[in-house]
C-alpha cells in the first residue's frame, strides 16, 4: 500500500504530458481493464485523425490540443464521438453498452489530465445501457468439450473458475500459498481455501472444490518435477516450457518461470474455444455469442449454487459482492460459509469421472447402510424367535410339571382307597 501512495506522489509531482498517461495507466489495477480502456481510447484519437506511432504519443498531442483550444473544444469533440457511435447504434451495430464503456474510458483519461467537461450534458442523451446481458451459461457438455484441449493448464483454470467464482483479474495476484487445503474430521480433503487478491485493500477469500484443489495439485507437482523450485509464492499459473529442450533455446525455461497474466489466461482460453469448435462467426445482427468465453464461469457458479440450495447471501459474499447494508450485521463465520459451500460443491464438480466415483461412493455407502439395517432387522426378527422358543419351552415344561403333579396326586388317591 505505502509502494502505491509513494508511486502516486513522484507521478503527481513530475506531471508533464507523460506523466498523464503514466498515471492514466495507473488508475487502473487489473491489465484487462487496461488493455479495454486502451483500446477504446485509440479509437477516439484515431476518430480526431491524431498522428502519432502510439497510443502514448497520440495521448500528449491531445493534451496539447485540448491545451492549446480550450475545454469547450474538448467538449465538442467527445460530443461529435459519442454522435458517431449513437449512429452505429441506431443502426444497430453497438448495443447502448458499448457508448458507455468508450465514455467511460475518455472520462478517466480527461479527469486525469485535469479537463473540465460537462460530463452530465454529454451523458444525457446516451441511450440506456440493459441492466443485464441476453447470454446463457455454458453447459456441462461445452465445458468438457473444452478441457479436451491439449493445454495441461486448461483444467486446472476452468475447474478453479467455475467453482469458485473469481473474475479474470484475480489470476494477477493468485500463488501457490494463497490456496490451502480443506480437511474434514476423518482427514479427508473435501475443498480449498483460495485467498483472492491477498494484500489489497478488496482481499476476501472464497472456496474451490477438491477436484480444482486436486487439478492444482497435479500441474504444481508436474512443475516441480519437471525442474521448478515450488513454493508459496510460486504464481499459480506460469508459461510453458519446452520439456525436450534442454539449453534453453524453446519455449521457456522451467527454472525461470514467468507469470501467466490474466490476459494470456484469457487469450488461453478464447484460442480452446474456437480450437474445440465451442465459437462461431456471429450471424449478421448479432453482437455476443452464446456464453462468453471467461465471465460465464462466473454466472455458472452463482446459477449452479443457487439452484443447489445455497443460502444467496452466502452467494454473493463468497463472490465479493456487495450486500449493501447486510454487509454492516450479516457475518457469517468461515466455517458456517464452507458448510453452506460443501452442500453444492458436488454441483460445481464437472469431470465426469469425478461424479461417477463420488456416486459409486454414495451407493457403496448406502449399499453398506441398508445391508446393516437388514442384519439389524435380521437378527432383531431371531432374537425375537429364539424369545418365543424359550417361552415355548417354558410354557411346555411348565404344562409337563403340572401333568406330572396331578398325575401323582392322583395316583396318591388312589392308594388311599385301596387301603381301606
Amino acid at each position: 500500500m505505502l509502494r502505491r501512495v509513494i508511486e502516486t506522489r513522484t507521478l503527481i509531482q513530475n506531471n508533464d504530458d507523460t506523466d498523464i498517461w503514466s498515471l492514466y495507466l495507473y488508475a487502473m489495477k487489473s491489465p484487462v481493464t487496461k488493455q479495454k480502456y486502451q483500446k477504446r481510447l485509440e479509437k477516439f484519437f484515431d476518430f480526431l485523425q491524431i498522428e502519432g506511432k502510439t497510443i502514448e504519443e497520440k495521448s500528449i498531442i491531445f493534451v496539447k490540443m485540448s491545451g492549446e483550444m480550450d475545454d469547450k473544444w474538448t467538449f465538442n469533440v467527445i460530443l461529435k464521438f459519442m454522435q458517431s457511435l449513437l449512429d452505429r447504434f441506431n443502426r444497430k451495430e453497438i448495443t447502448g453498452s458499448t457508448i458507455k464503456n468508450y465514455l467511460k474510458s475518455i472520462k478517466l483519461f480527461c479527469e486525469i489530465a485535469d479537463m473540465q467537461i460537462a460530463w452530465k450534458k454529454i451523458s444525457r442523451g446516451l441511450p440506456r445501457a440493459r441492466n443485464h446481458s441476453d447470454d446463457r451459461i455454458p453447459t456441462i457438455e461445452e465445458i468438457r468439450k473444452l478441457l479436451e484441449y491439449p493445454d495441461r493448464r486448461l483444467k486446472a483454470i476452468i475447474y478453479t473458475l467455475a467453482s469458485s467464482g473469481i473474475r479474470l483479474g484475480a489470476w494477477d495476484f493468485l500463488k501457490w500459498g494463497h490456496i490451502q487445503e480443506l480437511k474434514n474430521k476423518n482427514n479427508e480433503t473435501i475443498a480449498a481455501k483460495i485467498i483472492v487478491y491477498a494484500g489489497e485493500e478488496d482481499e476476501y477469500f472464497s472456496f474451490i472444490s477438491k477436484e480444482a484443489f486436486e487439478s492444482l495439485i497435479d500441474w504444481m507437482n508436474f512443475r516441480e518435477l519437471s525442474g521448478e523450485m515450488i513454493d508459496e509464492n510460486s504464481w499459480l499459473m506460469r508459461d510453458l516450457w519446452d520439456t525436450q529442450d534442454i539449453q534453453g533455446k524453446g519455449k521457456g525455461l522451467v527454472t525461470k518461470p514467468n507469470k501467466l497474466t490474466s490476459i494470456g489466461i484469457k487469450k488461453l482460453i478464447n484460442r480452446a474455444i474456437w480450437a474445440q469448435g465451442l465459437r462461431k462467426k456471429l450471424e449478421n445482427g448479432k453482437k455476443r455469442h452464446p456464453f462468453q468465453a471467461i465471465h460465464g464461469y462466473r454466472k455458472w457458479y452463482k446459477t449452479r449454487c443457487e439452484i443447489a440450495g445455497m443460502k444467496p447471501i452466502n452467494v454473493e459474499i463468497l463472490l465479493s459482492h456487495n450486500v449493501g447494508i447486510s454487509n454492516s450485521y450479516y457475518k457469517p463465520t468461515e466455517n458456517e460459509l464452507l458448510e453452506d459451500y460443501l452442500k453444492v460443491s458436488d454441483l460445481l464438480t464437472i469431470d465426469k469421472q469425478s461424479k461417477i466415483q463420488k456416486e459409486l461412493q454414495n451407493y457403496e455407502q448406502k449399499n453398506r447402510e441398508e445391508t446393516y439395517i437388514i442384519k439389524g432387522k435380521l437378527q432383531e426378527k431371531e432374537d425375537q424367535i429364539n424369545q418365543l422358543n424359550d417361552k415355548y419351552e417354558k410354557n411346555i415344561q411348565r404344562l409337563r410339571e403340572e401333568m406330572e403333579s396331578k398325575f401323582n396326586s392322583l395316583l396318591n388317591k388312589i392308594d388311599i382307597q385301596k387301603t381301606f
